[in-house]
């Protein structure tokens, strides 16, 4: 067995490896760039070797900085984890030839399977059924019509060594093409270093299924079920869980004997994945192979109880399988959510800063259900534009697919995370969202049911009932605590039943607070004659200035998080995040005279809406434009994004010019 690995990533992936070979008594290197000097991966490591600048191709995509640093630290192995080196053909052959042990797939797998172009090749020689597609080479945009003309559309252009969604995009007409196949290229050339996309049929209504699989260099081969990751933005996968609700048991044995089949014929000996997308009626198609450890494996550990990472290390250390496909039960169900830095209210673009409180929910396993994050961030560190915008994966698992969301909705709800824009309202949202609870979806569906982006929820039906609640308690537990300190009333408990009206947004909700603090409270909400239409009995030890208020609302636990505002606070609780301000009748009278806030007009600029790159400008000054042209391409976190006019003008000035590194709000271009 090894003595000590290297990990050759950084984040979450690198946090996660160090904790099984952690268990596994070996010892673990780590490596970083400028801006991860002060990383969790490097903290947690035995030892950490620096490798150069904050962009990826001088640091952690440079293979001599990696074998350089295993040779300094005299590290035997190196796990890739995902991303970066991890699907390199020529890494592992670099590292053989310095006698050092990669631990992922051998160089001939990677070749036929990195490859996403002779990957389908390899499938269809191992008879597993493929999509519709040109598998050559694409050399201009009107090539890239003529072909998906004849594919017939919709058609999805792909980067060849692509992957994590990045160089992707679906065409529905000959436009969309053109335009798709320049912005996969760029994209490809800027994440892969190889600009090579090809064409094949996009499966309307379908789901991403995939098969994980594991082997040994003896030959051996086993599948560990599917996991559904159907919940995509952009083509990137936002919330995964495994088993699939679509499968039968016909289906899953089916698609798991196809990926043994191809692991097989390319001598697979590691943890990998074999992705399919699947219809509606459970024919699936083979979509491409990940020749290393998914983002989204814990899932698929906590279903069958194997550690992926730890089989991966004794593979690679030559040991055999020690499970056989019997051997592989599922147990239970497991929801996977990934918290990344964007904001869901701006189109989910990246957001970067310091977190500036980062508190997680509680980790472990109590009375069968498990919470669990996988993370490499922590509290006063920074998210930086330099990498993946990923902060963590919570993951939960329980005995029935409900109770993994409930518990999964419960777990976001005490997710506290300040300083930077993030996705849990939305990722709440979701857990809410009927459809998802069904288990009838399909790639399609955050574009089908949130076709204008995400806005925020309204509070209504129980959400409302329980923010108005815990609301009016917040109130009542500040205003024991005001009396405490001032000495008002000699500091005792209020005895007597307090009115109050609750105001979010447009409504004004009358209650009754009765009960002392260190004892249970009842809310009781009532019309404006005064009779009680509602009654709730509220336990919590909540004290201001904790970030969440845990507690129980009619007998039911909750987490509702809690920031201060002015004259009031933010409550956030099951995707809905809301003002509340709660005053006594005569405040309410008086606050409802006062004047409304217009915001500032800044219809006639282009704003960067998130800090990045200006990659080009599409513009001159003098430009007439129309709603829906292309104005600039703005790069952040490793992704292109088109920013198009909102409406017709004509271009004023231009303030930034390719190459400019813009914060957040920066002006672009200025109309008349």
């Amino acid at each position: 067995m090894f003595k000590k690995i290297l990990i050759a990533n950084r984040g979450e992936i690198a946090c996660r490896v160090i904790k099984t070979a952690r268990k596994m008594g070996i010892k673990t290197v780590a490596v970083y760039s400028d801006v991860d000097r002060d990383a969790l991966h490097v903290e947690m490591a035995d030892e950490a070797v620096h490798i150069g600048p904050a962009p990826a191709s001088e640091s952690y995509l440079v293979e001599e900085k990696i074998i350089d640093a295993c040779k300094k630290t005299g590290a035997d192995a190196v796990h890739p984890g995902y991303g970066f080196l991890s699907e390199r053909e020529s890494f592992p052959t670099l590292l053989e030839k310095a006698g050092i042990t990669f631990i992922g797939p051998t160089p001939r797998a990677i070749a036929a399977m990195g490859d996403k172009i002779e990957s389908k090749k390899a499938a269809a020689q191992a008879k597993v059924t493929t999509v519709p597609g040109f598998l050559g080479e694409i050399g201009s945009p009107k090539e890239a019509v003529k072909i998906a003309g004849k594919v017939g559309y919709p058609v999805m252009i792909k980067a060849s060594a692509g992957g994590g969604g990045k160089g992707m995009r679906i065409a529905w007409n000959d436009a969309e093409c053109e335009e798709g196949f320049a912005l996969a290229k760029s994209e490809a050339k800027s994440s892969f270093g190889d600009d090579r996309v090809f064409i094949e049929k996009f499966i309307e209504n379908p789901r991403h299924i995939e098969i994980q699989v594991l082997g040994d260099k003896h030959g051996n081969v086993i599948h560990l079920c599917e996991r559904e990751c159907s919940i995509q933005r952009r083509n990137q996968k936002v919330i995964e869980e495994a088993p699939s609700p679509l499968l039968d048991e016909k289906t899953r044995q089916a698609m798991g004997q196809q990926a043994i089949a191809l692991s097989k014929a390319v001598g697979y000996d590691t943890a990998g994945t074999v992705e399919f997308v699947v219809s509606q009626d459970k024919t699936f198609y083979f979509l491409e192979m990940n020749t290393r450890l998914q983002v989204e494996h814990p899932v698929t550990e906590l279903i069958t109880g194997i550690d992926l990472v730890e089989h991966m290390i004794r593979s690679a250390a030559g040991e055999k399988l020690s499970i056989k496909q019997e051997d592989v039960k599922i147990n239970g169900w497991s929801v996977e959510s990934r918290i990344y830095a964007e904001d869901p209210y701006r189109s989910f673009l990246p957001s970067i800063g310091r977190l500036v409180r980062y508190r997680p929910p509680q980790e472990g396993t109590t009375d069968g259900l498990t919470v669990r994050n996988d993370t490499g961030v922590y509290e006063g560190g920074e998210i930086s534009m330099f990498y993946d915008p990923m902060i963590a994966k919570l993951v939960t698992h329980a005995p029935t697919r409900q109770k993994a969301i409930e518990l999964q909705a419960d777990a976001l709800d005490a997710f506290y995370i300040d300083g930077i824009g993030h996705n849990i309202p939305f990722l709440s949202a979701i857990m809410q969202h009927p459809r998802w609870q069904s288990g009838a979806i399909s790639t399609g569906f955050i574009k089908e049911e949130y076709p204008d982006g995400f806005v925020s929820i309204p509070p209504q039906g129980e959400a409302l009932k329980v923010i108005v609640a815990v609301a009016a308690l917040i109130d009542h537990t500040n205003n024991a605590r005001r009396r405490e300190i001032s000495h008002q009333m000699d500091g005792q408990p209020v005895t007597f039943a307090e009115t109050r009206i609750v105001c979010i947004d447009d409504i004004q909700q009358r209650v009754v607070v009765e009960g002392a603090l260190g004892s249970p409270v009842t809310i009781s909400f009532s019309d404006k004659d005064g009779s009680v239409t509602e009654s709730f009995e509220l336990k919590s030890k909540w004290w201001p200035g904790d970030f969440v208020w845990n507690g129980t609302v009619g007998g039911k636990s909750v987490n509702v998080q809690v920031r201060p505002i002015l004259n009031g606070f933010n409550l956030s609780y099951r995707g809905v995040s809301v003002d509340t301000r709660v005053f006594t009748q005569r405040e309410a009278e008086l606050a409802a005279l006062m004047p409304v806030k217009v915001a500032a007009d800044m219809s006639k600029f282009l704003l960067c809406p998130m800090p990045g790159l200006v990659k080009s400008i599409h513009v001159e000054v003098g430009d007439k434009v129309q709603a829906g042209d292309t104005l600039a391409i703005v790069e952040a976190m490793k992704m292109e994004n088109l920013l198009r006019a909102e409406r017709d003008g004509i271009v004023k000035e231009i303030p930034a010019k390719a190459g400019d590194s813009l914060a957040v709000d920066e002006v672009i271009i200025a109309f008349e």
